[in-house]
């Protein structure tokens, strides 16, 4: 698959995975919602937010992780019966923990804001996870 198809697939899906891993290198995979920006150039930027879904604590792994291990990947795929028709597009990079309230934080809760109605309604409060993506690899069964 092509860079531009990779971007394209991943930037058209809807949920992806977020792996991280503490300092010890163990590994924490969360479904996540994502926008993405500035993929014009060989890397980009895959922000997330934390939002008012509930969740068990505010102290969440993923923050902590990234603060410890800021190398993650993320990981958008599709999956029908038909396997021929079967891919995955991952984006390795470094994570960031971001202040809702800081310029790239309200751009990026904005961002989301305009792919989720469901954020127009209730904007994430945060803290925002900024991805820089400095490799993006892809897998496809039609190998396209």
């Amino acid at each position: 698959m092509t860079n531009e198809e990779e971007r394209r697939r991943f930037a058209n899906a809807r949920v992806a995975r977020l792996a991280t891993a503490d300092a010890d290198g163990r590994p924490h995979v969360v479904p996540m919602v994502f926008a993405l920006a500035d993929v014009k150039g060989p890397g980009g930027t895959v922000y997330s937010a934390v939002d008012a879904k509930p969740k068990r604590s505010t102290s969440l792994r993923r923050l902590a992780n990234i603060a410890a291990n800021p190398r993650v990947a993320v990981l958008v795929d599709h999956y029908e019966d038909d396997w021929n028709a079967l891919w995955w597009v991952r984006a390795d990079g470094t994570g960031r923990v971001l202040d809702a309230d800081e310029p790239e934080g309200r751009d990026a809760i904005a961002r989301l804001a305009a792919r989720y109605p469901q954020y127009r309604e209730d904007p994430p409060r945060g803290p925002v996870v900024a991805i820089s993506v400095d490799n993006w690899s892809s897998w496809s069964a039609a190998g396209d």
